[in-house]
């Protein structure tokens, strides 16, 4: 049987922060990539998994819950497949940008935890 989500934060390249709810078995980590205004993009690690390995096999159906209320981000992914099938999920999300116009920040997701014991 599939554990609840678990809650954690992390922080973008840019300095907002980001509430991320998820399954625990399953996510590995989350990455943020963007473009910074020197124009170069960048990616960066927004939130790893502080376990090293899963308790139990991902459940049937795999939630990530991505917030950060200062770009107007909500987000939730769902995978229906069984988490062990999935390696990545890539999204792609418009928010306002700092010239008043919208911005593409890319959020990975990634599996890549040992087989539970």
């Amino acid at each position: 049987m599939a554990r609840h989500n678990r809650d954690g934060v992390g922080e973008d390249q840019v300095g907002f922060q980001y509430g991320i709810s998820y399954q625990p078995d399953w996510l590995r980590h989350v990455k943020v990539t963007r473009t910074l205004p020197s124009g170069r993009q960048s990616t960066k690690t927004l939130f790893r998994n502080p376990a090293d390995r899963r308790e139990r096999k991902p459940g049937r159906r795999v939630r990530t819950h991505i917030t950060c209320p200062e770009q107007g981000v909500d987000l939730e992914v769902v995978v229906h497949c069984g988490g062990e099938q999935v390696g990545r999920v890539v999204v792609s999300c418009q928010v306002p940008g700092a010239d008043g116009n919208g911005e593409e920040i890319l959020f990975t997701l990634e599996q890549g935890f040992a087989p539970a014991r």
